[in-house]
């Protein structure tokens, strides 16, 4: 028998936190909600007036069932769970490190609490629809405790103990980022060839090489030239980091990944960490016109 739901803590009110806690609260959960940044509180109060906005971090514990986290990466997760002495169950929906999360997973349990890590993909546009993939790592019976609360927001999954959801959010996005690389490369030279980028993606994305990107980044980002995923390039290198890491804990070879990575890691410093992440078609596009090869560290005159 479950434990229901009620009234929940939500810390972090960004992009996708803000469409989320809307979701919970059109779904009549009770939400106690909280950022660090006064703008983006005051901002959230206006555009979800149907919870509560709360000054700390501490008091979005204050009567929930669960705290549910949508930060940056795991050091400001490891911060605010400090804050969270009243809470007895936090739910860690950022994309965190999966060894971090578990080592948070069993510090937290020598006091009787349970992290349960729900990551999500599926973007601003998802948060907003509430079709995220929840990919959620922990116990069976929190898990399902949580179920209806996760569903107001998207399609859970449990995929595994704490610790699974943020591994194969890691490694989602490592796919993701391999996949708009090679399919910007691709369209590239294609255009360069003579071809004509709608018409390629159309064809495309009717054959063995479509992907998120050739349906979704490319055709709604990316040839109108808004770049408006509502995801930063910096936390998507953050992200793919984490799974190269993650990869050097196994023994399986990852050179395409590596290849991957480094690519990413020139676009993010010539772009900046707060740009689109799918800028990186336009960034190479613009590296095409240079002349110079991402990747590759043209050797000078002997």
């Amino acid at each position: 028998m479950t434990t229901p739901i009620i009234t929940v803590g939500f810390v972090g009110l960004g992009h996708m936190g803000m469409p989320m806690v809307s979701r919970l609260v059109d779904a009549g959960v009770t939400v106690r909600a909280h950022d660090a940044s006064a703008d983006a509180r005051g901002a959230f109060a206006d555009a979800v007036p149907g919870a509560t906005v709360v000054g700390s971090a501490g008091e979005t514990a204050t009567g929930a069932d669960a705290v549910l986290l949508c930060l940056p990466d795991s050091d400001v997760v490891e911060a605010v769970v400090g804050e969270l002495d009243a809470a007895r169950v936090i739910v860690d929906m950022s994309s965190s490190e999966p060894l971090r999360t578990r080592a948070l997973a069993a510090s937290l349990a020598e006091s009787g609490r349970v992290l349960i890590d729900a990551p999500v993909s599926g973007g601003v546009s998802g948060a907003r629809a509430g079709t995220l993939a929840i990919m959620v790592g922990g116990p069976d019976d929190v898990v399902a405790d949580l179920q209806p609360v996760l569903a107001a927001m998207g399609r859970p999954r449990h995929v595994g103990p704490v610790g699974a959801g943020h591994a194969l959010k890691a490694l989602n996005n490592l796919m993701s980022a391999a996949h708009l690389l090679a399919s910007s490369e691709a369209v590239l030279v294609g255009e360069e060839f003579g071809l004509d980028p709608a018409v390629m993606l159309e064809v495309v994305n009717g054959s063995s090489g479509r992907s998120g990107s050739t349906e979704n980044k490319w055709p709604n980002h990316i040839l109108p030239g808004t770049y408006g995923a509502g995801f930063g390039i910096g936390l998507m290198v953050k992200d793919i980091h984490i799974a190269l890491d993650l990869a050097g804990s196994t023994s399986v070879p990852t050179r395409h990944a590596a290849a991957t990575v480094t690519v990413w890691d020139e676009a993010l410093a010539a772009l900046g960490p707060t740009a689109d992440h799918t800028e990186i078609a336009r960034w190479l596009r613009e590296t095409k016109r240079s002349g110079a090869r991402p990747g590759r560290t043209e050797k000078g005159p002997s």
